[in-house]
């Protein structure tokens, strides 16, 4: 399947980029951004991979999720299958508030 990224899943990647390279080092931002990428293609080729979000806000209802690959499986995708293609739709990490972070703008987040 062809795996688009919404602005705001890149606003949400790249944020999250730079606060490992301040908090940890370019290396380990980098090893994220690879993970997230290796995250994505793994559901590109298996689109039922993640459960369904079961979230009430009808924005949000045909979500699923995956968590990032080890060892940023503290992080989730979220993701809707549309035909052909999987819309990566945000990246963030799963102590939020979710339904509610889900409906906020990136630099929210």
């Amino acid at each position: 399947m062809n795996v688009r990224k919404t602005d705001e899943f890149i606003a949400d990647v790249e944020r999250q980029v730079e606060w490992y390279a301040i908090e940890a080092g370019w290396e380990v931002a980098e090893r994220y951004l690879s993970t997230v990428e290796a995250t994505c293609e793994l559901l590109g080729r298996h689109p039922q991979l993640g459960p369904p979000g079961r979230f009430a806000h009808p924005l949000l209802r045909d979500w699923r999720f995956s968590l990032v690959l080890r060892p940023f499986n503290q992080h989730l995708l979220f993701y809707e299958v549309a035909g052909n293609s999987i819309i990566m739709r945000r990246a963030m990490s799963g102590r939020r508030d979710l339904p509610r972070r889900l409906l906020e703008p990136p630099e929210n987040s």
